[in-house]
């Protein structure tokens, strides 16, 4: 059985059995991998904290072939990111940028689909409160784009006529961006948005989080996003994470 020892985050985990629970992790050199971790609820001896959501570090699996789960021999914690749980709006917007890794990430290696994420849960772990929003759709778009659906701002998507940084435009998730006036008469599903949304959103993908968004502005942002998601995701499976993060609203307290 062969040892694989990787840079690994803890996306999502569940109870198995009476005293083991089962990991899916976002791995450097492998994707997104399965690992059952023998023992873990009984004793945190071996594991200690490094089983929590959004834990990083280096993990040594034994990897069964042909199979989808695979067991874990151990878990070296470099990062805990415990603030992600000390604030629900951090929380919410961590579940969603691991929700879309995993729909997203195969079993193939991608540095910098993992380099991504591992900075996004960090810049979302330090963000203020009335900040998660933005900083969390600033991940979201980030991992858009690495994994391959970068949104066209800058001219039209069908037609590749150049459009004006500040007009309003329609953005149409099914062309994957931008259209012109006249391609947005055949664009299905498009939505009209400001030219301060394309310049949020281009922010946003250049890798800043610093754009101050209103509980309304946040709240069409994310309904974009979701649009968006909805015609590029791989699967018709509901993101139930996403959900959650788009129609909820904390504040703090």
């Amino acid at each position: 059985m062969p040892l694989l020892l990787t840079e690994a985050i803890v996306l999502h985990a569940f109870d198995y059995l009476e005293s083991s629970r089962i990991i899916r992790l976002l791995t450097r050199e492998a994707g997104v991998q399965s690992a059952l971790a023998r023992g873990a609820r009984k004793s945190r001896a071996r594991y200690g904290s490094a089983l929590d959501l959004f834990a990083e570090g280096s993990a040594q699996l034994y990897v069964k072939p042909n199979r989808e789960l695979h067991n874990l021999a151990s878990f070296e914690i470099t990062r805990s990111r415990g603030e992600l749980a000390e604030e629900v709006g951090r929380f919410t917007a961590a579940s969603t940028i691991a929700e879309l890794a995993l729909r997203f990430a195969g079993e193939e290696g991608s540095p910098q689909l993992y380099d991504t994420v591992s900075d996004v849960l960090d810049r979302i772990a330090r963000a203020a409160p009335e900040q998660t929003i933005s900083i969390g759709l600033a991940g979201c778009w980030r991992i858009v784009s690495v994994v391959g659906f970068t949104p066209e701002l800058s001219s039209c998507a069908l037609c590749h006529t150049p459009l004006r940084d500040a007009e309003d435009t329609v953005f149409s998730p099914a062309a994957g961006g931008v259209v012109c006036p006249t391609c947005s008469r055949t664009a299905r599903g498009g939505r009209r948005i400001p030219g301060s949304a394309r310049a949020a959103m281009a922010a946003w993908l250049a890798g800043e989080d610093s754009v101050t968004l209103s509980d309304a502005e946040g709240r069409s942002h994310q309904r974009l996003l979701r649009e968006f998601l909805d015609a590029h995701m791989p699967d018709d499976r509901p993101l139930r994470a996403f959900a959650v993060w788009e129609h909820e609203r904390w504040t703090a307290a």
